[in-house]
């Protein structure tokens, strides 16, 4: 893959702090013509850099105020199972995220749910008749923080 150079990395950042601006705000601010700046955009999503642009919505203005993680093991271990899971947790509306893990737990589900009943009900409705479900543990999130921009510096940076 392309290395991102320094402008590259500073149009990634901008859209990510805002993908809404217009091109001419974004050339602007990043110091390059509107003409390159579109240009430039258009090469990083056909690198896959940038994968799409999407709105941030409130889980609590839409009535989801818990989350939890779930850490799931299922047996037996292979991948149609694995593959099955995956696919049928990804499906369910409360899923935020499906992490598939090595380790002690196979699975990492992020849910939001309206409360801690809706959290019994999902476990108990969703995962408990699953029959590769040979145990589940939750932890019910207090705060969630994540990082809205991601450096796209190269990882050399990072060491």
């Amino acid at each position: 893959m392309t290395a991102v150079d320094d402008i590259d990395s500073a149009i990634v950042r901008e859209l990510q702090a805002n993908a809404r601006q217009t091109n001419r705000d974004l050339a602007r601010t990043v110091g390059i013509a509107p003409s390159t700046c579109l240009e430039r955009v258009r090469l990083l999503r056909e690198r896959g850099v940038i994968t799409g642009f999407h709105a941030e919505v409130s889980l609590t203005a839409l009535g989801r105020e818990v989350q939890a993680l779930l850490h799931v093991q299922v047996r037996p271990l292979n991948r149609e199972v694995i593959e099955g899971f995956k696919a049928y947790a990804a499906g369910l509306p409360e899923v935020l995220s499906v992490f598939v893990l090595a380790g002690g737990d196979d699975f990492l589900v992020h849910v939001a749910v309206p409360g801690v009943d809706g959290l019994h009900a999902f476990l108990m409705d969703r995962f408990s008749a699953r029959r590769e479900i040979v145990g589940f543990r939750s932890s019910v999130i207090y705060q969630h923080h994540r990082n809205r921009i991601i450096d796209p510096g190269p990882a050399e940076n990072a060491r």
